[in-house]
């Protein structure tokens, strides 16, 4: 994340708590420490605030830009090997090779039982 954004967040997170204080107490925390609402510090707060929110507008959507890489890469591992360190994976081609050769001599049995 840039410089830019993380200052912006923060003073997004800054005003996010002034407008709780104020929903929830009737306290403007900005205002007080500042000299009031119409104060010109305090009124450069608030367009700070204000502009950073602005800012922080294209943060929505790298969480979807995320997901999307996320994705792509998982995509490339539909046929995993779980192999360790201490040896290599199992091959079961020669037992599934056993039951397909046990499974059509036990229906040829069958068919010649029925004959």
């Amino acid at each position: 994340m840039k410089t830019i954004h993380r200052i912006a967040l923060v003073l997004v997170i800054i005003g996010a708590i002034n407008w709780g204080l104020i929903g929830f107490f009737r306290y403007d925390l900005v205002a007080s420490i500042f000299g009031g609402q119409t104060a010109g510090i305090s009124r450069v707060i608030y367009a700070l605030v204000g502009i950073s929110g602005l800012i922080c507008i294209p943060l929505l959507f790298e969480a979807h830009k995320e997901v999307e890489a996320e994705r792509s890469r998982t995509q490339g591992y539909n046929n995993l090997k779980y192999e360790t360190e201490f040896s290599d994976e199992a091959d079961f081609t020669d037992i599934r090779e056993y039951n397909k050769n046990n499974s059509n001599n036990s229906n040829n049995n069958n068919n010649n039982k029925q004959v």
